[in-house]
């Protein structure tokens, strides 16, 4: 088939390459979000996906809305059978929908109905999910709501953060979107209905929801810490400060320490928590580079009665 690849990030990029190197299909263009401002100069860069096909020589196309006329009439003139799309990040318009006779066949990180939305490796780890996955779908205008093709499933290792599974997720979803358009060529696959039960959704992680509450049992401290890493950054304050949370581990064994309150060893920095305590094992202070929770205690010099999030 005649491919037109929708995506940004550099979590597209691995199935990107997966439909270059098939063999079976034209990746005739890509479209991508404009270029963005990157860096400490500001300077604007084109998106991974953009880098990626300008390297392989493909046209790349960078609407500022997918309903701009100039890109609908692009789109149209190259005709494309079929529109894979991996986070692309804007919402696409009934006409653009309308162009290829296949249709926009989207790759989602999650088993579809749960965690329709932005956001879905995040929530599937902040929820405590044991098992997640990819799914791919036929793109309807509603969200995430279309027939499903195909699906992989991963496990959430107890360590996973969300960069971690999303990575995973990425190469094993690229080849389930390769095999995806290959059973769509050969009329193999037909989309299947997503079920009306299990509907959950995923909304963008805001800076907000990224604020530990201590007063919360220590593994949902652990789990909005990995979810939230690397982005927005899982994070609480420290006299009057924020302070990043990189890395925590649970540890039942201490029961002893009130929400925040902060116990520093040797080698160790412990928070309490609405269970029992988590050690805080990397951090970041503001306008300082990550470093190891017990260093940065020592250089702060955390006093008898200090907590955090006060």
């Amino acid at each position: 088939m005649k491919l037109v690849f929708a995506g940004t990030p550099e979590v597209a990029v691995p199935a990107l390459d997966a439909l270059i190197a098939s063999g079976r299909h034209e990746v005739a263009a890509v479209v991508t979000r404009p270029d963005a401002p990157s860096g400490r100069g500001r300077r604007l860069v084109a998106s991974p996906v953009a880098q990626r096909a300008e390297e392989a020589g493909i046209e790349v196309l960078k609407p500022v809305r997918p309903r701009e006329p100039e890109f609908l009439e692009r789109l149209r003139q190259i005709a494309p059978d079929c529109c894979p799309v991996v986070a692309y990040g804007a919402l696409l318009p009934r006409v653009a929908l309308d162009v290829p006779a296949r249709g926009w066949v989207n790759l989602h990180f999650s088993l579809l109905p749960a965690w329709r939305g932005a956001a879905p490796v995040q929530h599937a780890v902040m929820a405590g999910d044991e098992i997640t996955g990819a799914s791919t779908f036929l793109i309807e205008e509603g969200l995430d709501s279309g027939p499903v093709y195909g699906t992989v499933t991963e496990e959430i290792r107890p360590t996973d953060t969300s960069g971690d599974l999303l990575t995973r997720l990425a190469f094993a979803g690229s080849g389930l979107l390769a095999a995806t358009m290959d059973g769509i060529e050969d009329g193999a696959i037909e989309a299947v209905p997503q079920p009306a039960d299990g509907i959950t959704l995923a909304p963008k992680i805001t800076v907000e929801d990224a604020q530990v509450d201590w007063a919360a049992p220590a593994l949902r401290v652990d789990r909005v810490v990995r979810g939230c890493t690397p982005a927005p950054g899982a994070w609480t304050t420290f006299r009057g400060e924020r302070l990043k949370l990189i890395q925590v581990r649970p540890v039942p064994e201490r029961t002893d320490l009130a929400p925040g309150a902060l116990a520093v060893g040797k080698n160790s920095v412990h928070v309490g928590t609405g269970s029992y305590a988590v050690e805080l094992l990397w951090v970041q202070a503001q306008g300082k580079k990550p470093m190891r929770a017990a260093d940065w205690a020592r250089g702060v010099r955390i006093g008898d009665e200090e907590a955090v999030g006060a």
